[in-house]
């Protein structure tokens, strides 16, 4: 047998060329072409990312201090003993996508701000992403769940909601208003058919068929990557092609990277929710507008947006709503809508339209920086954040 292997006369390197052929082409290339091909390997290994990103994180040190059917309360408190404050509950937004948007990254979190404003007890609603079991999941179910939170919390809190946790947050305090202390809205549609948000045309052009047939698609769920195309298909340009122009330019810039990437993580990774719960929002609360015609039945009581009395912020002295100028999927006029519907006296109620779009409200550098902490400052300043035993009876 011939040991010497001499069985082909081309040199043994070129067998590797088909299978290194990237290295072998950027070799021949002069300087400037390296920098090109180097540019062009990262943009397309930052872009895999970018299309299938791992799952989110959250920001903030936390613990799981409930594990109920609907969510995980997720308690960011470690640390901050001061026992004679309410509980401030952030019920982060359960319309597709994870609630770490409410503590998005280091520097752009609504928990940690709230945390280094002075307040000590903060907890998030980490929403479930539904099963086959929970695809029956209602409203009520949600309402009945937070309940139990507050029960657990003491009985009293503070409410902050966010999107759709402030349309969720608002009926709680309706049902039951002597639980909640105080009242918080961020980008919450209220009055749905205010404004001229695309969600609101969204709904009224497609029938109530369509909806429908997308939950039984779904085997009895609404899936997140259903309802994300649909948000995609909403701004093609920008959703696919401006994406990737935008991360080639910047694909030197590490700060950009790492801020598009922690996006991506959130954005790209949907959850489902149930069928049961979703058409509800979509034929009650958008198409029929039953909480701003005080028509909506929350555990078997019709929801009256009088019985909330607290306070409600939207700047410095009062109790806040906040709806962001550039926001076109929760535009002002359907958040602002609740200070007309809400009991609470007109002098007790701020608005505020800050600078940005719908999730900029809650983790847009500027709102973080100017506007929550004088939130926070206020709920401090005026007691509301005080456990008073003498509050502590709830209805």
């Amino acid at each position: 047998m011939n040991t010497d292997h001499h069985y082909c006369h081309k040199p043994r390197c070129e067998h590797s060329v088909p299978f290194l052929w990237p290295l072998a082409a950027a070799i021949e290339l002069e300087q400037k072409g390296l920098e090109i091909f180097t540019k062009n390997m990262k943009f397309l290994a930052e872009a895999g990312d970018i299309v299938a990103p791992p799952l989110p994180e959250w920001a903030t040190l936390n613990r799981i201090q409930l594990d109920l059917d609907t969510m995980r309360l997720r308690d960011f408190s470690i640390g901050n003993g001061a026992i004679d404050q309410l509980p401030v509950i952030i019920d982060a937004p359960y319309a597709g996508h994870h609630a770490t948007i409410a503590d998005y990254a280091k520097g752009q979190s609504l928990v940690e701000t709230l945390l280094s404003a002075g307040l000590s007890k903060v907890v998030v609603t980490d929403w479930k992403a539904a099963t086959q079991e929970m695809k029956d999941f209602d409203i009520d179910k949600y309402l009945s769940e937070i309940n139990a939170v507050v029960d657990d919390l003491g009985g009293k809190v503070i409410l902050v909601g966010l999107c759709q946790g402030g349309w969720m947050s608002s009926m709680y305090s309706a049902r039951f208003p002597g639980k909640v202390q105080a009242l918080v809205l961020a980008g919450s549609p209220i009055d749905t058919h205010a404004g001229n948000g695309s969600l609101k045309h969204m709904v009224e052009e497609l029938p109530s068929a369509f909806y429908s047939e997308m939950v039984e698609a779904g085997a009895g769920l609404m899936r997140g990557q259903t309802m994300l195309a649909g948000w995609k298909n909403m701004q093609p340009g920008e959703q696919y092609l401006g994406k990737f122009l935008d991360l080639y330019v910047n694909v030197e810039d590490e700060k950009y990277l790492k801020r598009t990437e922690v996006f991506e993580r959130w954005y790209e990774n949907p959850i489902d929710l149930p069928g049961r719960y979703y058409l509800q929002a979509i034929n009650l609360l958008f198409r029929e507008n039953q909480l701003a015609q005080r028509n909506f039945i929350a555990l078997g009581r019709r929801i009256n947006f009088q019985d909330i009395y607290c306070p409600l912020y939207r700047q410095t002295q009062k109790l806040p709503i906040l709806a962001g100028e550039a926001d076109d999927i929760t535009p002002k006029e359907q958040v602002f809508a609740a200070a007309d519907l809400v009991g609470t006296p007109s002098e007790q109620i701020e608005k505020r339209l800050v600078p940005g779009g719908h999730i900029g409200l809650f983790m847009g550098t500027r709102t973080l920086t100017e506007v929550w902490p004088q939130i926070a400052a206020w709920l401090l300043r005026s007691g509301t954040a005080k456990a008073y035993l003498s509050d502590s009876k709830t209805s």
